[in-house]
């Protein structure tokens, strides 16, 4: 058989072994030989890891992204869920205040869902899946030093592992590295113009501390506890009890500038009594804790605009954190990793992945995901004294009364709940609010009057005394 029988499948590398790593390769893998570089030594269970530094504190995923995880890994949320994560209904088993402070009802007449568990279990169950996907491979305790190529076409990557160092050929380049991305640099090095970018940074600070479930809330499907901060009243706090595995919960507790929280472990609770809502404190006065507070300030919505710019190299695509950055209260990061990888992957099916113009093809398809959380996070972040250099324009207060308006209409009218959940867990444009679900009962006014208090039960709060 000739040799053009079989033709040489291109070749992928991807940076990074995080979520939106994983979620990349097994996007490629469908048209390339792809290699996974990562640093770190991965791993063999659900443990914590130096480059998810984050992974203390909650995190959970929208239903945009349970669907975008199916998509790129067939039957990954089943698993998931078989080792002890939570799939639950929202709002049926979601307890929420809004920015606002208005507490939505717990509607079940909609199909929108939430995936709940530890960091470290659902980076295992995505590391297992994606690098079991034909054609993935993965360089571990390898780091990234510098892109091979030129402006006009990236050829692979010079990496080091220990002291040697060598350079992997690549049709494509991924950047998944996250926060920390050296892509700014990079391109700099090969004389290109810096991406434009953006930062809102509401000075949110996060202490989160693992407690064993109280009571017998273990053997229920004991719902999320969410109270958000209000940015209107300066210093915004909040935060979030999330039922995970192994009987436990991850609580979170935030606050922005002159009202953050501490990592005394003394001051916990009552930080948590002093919210706006008592709730979160009065619910964990029961419960053991499971080990010391942690805390983070890397909560800045950071956004580079690649998609915009007037010249970008062939071979080369970056995705995800390296993106854009959000703050982890909106809990939208993993969601947007899933769809940006989805995005390529639909751009791929149509056009040969190393025709010129792909990259770039690929690059605008992933900032549509991207564009729709960062709507969603400087909507509010932008409203915080500091966030920002640029105050919210007249436009960008006109929305933000607007979505002030849907958030009331909807936690008093399922069909309004709806949308605002279609448009909130990144499955429908911010469009979706406009729509007659939303109008109709926005100007008739609501079925129901607001709730004057979270909607926890009787038996949901005697089950954690029990």
């Amino acid at each position: 058989m000739p040799p053009s029988a079989h033709p040489r499948r291109p070749a992928a590398v991807v940076i990074g072994a995080s979520a939106t790593g994983l979620f990349a390769a097994a996007a490629l893998a469908e048209f390339a030989d792809v290699t996974i570089v990562e640093r770190d030594q991965l791993p063999d269970g659900p443990e914590l890891r130096r480059g998810v530094p984050q992974a203390r504190h909650a995190h959970l995923v929208w239903s945009g992204g349970v669907k975008a995880f199916n998509e790129l890994l067939p039957g990954v949320v089943d698993d998931a869920v078989d080792r002890g994560a939570r799939l639950i209904p929202f709002m049926g088993a979601g307890v929420s205040r809004a920015p606002n402070e208005v507490w939505f009802r717990r509607f079940l007449s909609n199909h929108h869902t939430m995936l709940l568990c530890s960091r470290p279990l659902l980076d295992q169950v995505l590391r297992d899946h994606a690098l079991a996907q034909d054609h993935v491979t993965v360089l571990q305790n390898t780091t990234v030093e510098s892109l091979d190529g030129d402006a006009f076409r990236i050829t692979g990557v010079h990496v080091r592992t220990g002291d040697h160092t060598r350079t992997l050929t690549a049709d494509l380049v991924v950047d998944a590295s996250g926060r920390g991305s050296q892509t700014p640099k990079w391109l700099q090095d090969l004389g290109l113009a810096p991406a434009t970018e953006r930062r809102v940074d509401a000075g949110l600070a996060y202490a989160t501390r693992l407690y064993r479930a109280p009571g017998t809330t273990a053997d229920i499907s004991f719902p999320l506890i969410n109270v958000q901060a209000n940015p209107a009243k300066a210093p915004g706090q909040g935060g979030v009890i999330l039922p995970i595995e192994n009987g436990q919960w991850i609580v979170t507790l935030a606050g922005t500038r002159g009202g953050e929280p501490t990592n005394d472990p003394d001051r916990f609770i009552d930080f948590a009594l002093g919210l706006g809502d008592p709730v979160i404190g009065e619910l964990l006065k029961n419960a053991e804790p499971l080990g010391d507070v942690a805390t983070t300030r890397s909560t800045a919505n950071h956004r580079r605009y690649y998609e915009k710019a007037e010249h970008w190299p062939n071979g080369f695509v970056v995705l995800g954190d390296a993106i854009a950055s959000y703050n982890p209260v909106y809990g939208h990061g993993l969601t947007v990793a899933a769809q940006c990888a989805l995005a390529v992957r639909d751009v791929l099916r149509s056009t040969p992945l190393t025709a010129s113009g792909t990259a770039q093809r690929m690059q605008r398809a992933a900032a549509r995901p991207v564009a729709g959380a960062w709507d969603l996070a400087v909507g509010q972040d932008a409203f915080y004294p500091g966030a920002t250099d640029t105050p919210p324009t007249a436009v960008e207060r006109c929305l933000a009364k607007f979505v002030d308006r849907a958030v009331e209409t909807g936690a008093s009218n399922p069909r309004a709940m709806a949308a605002l959940l279609d448009v909130m867990s990144l499955e429908k444009p911010a469009t979706r609010l406009f729509s007659w679900d939303m109008i109709r009962p926005m100007l008739f006014g609501p079925k129901k009057p607001p709730l004057q208090g979270p909607p926890v039960t009787e038996a949901e709060r005697k089950a954690t005394l029990s």
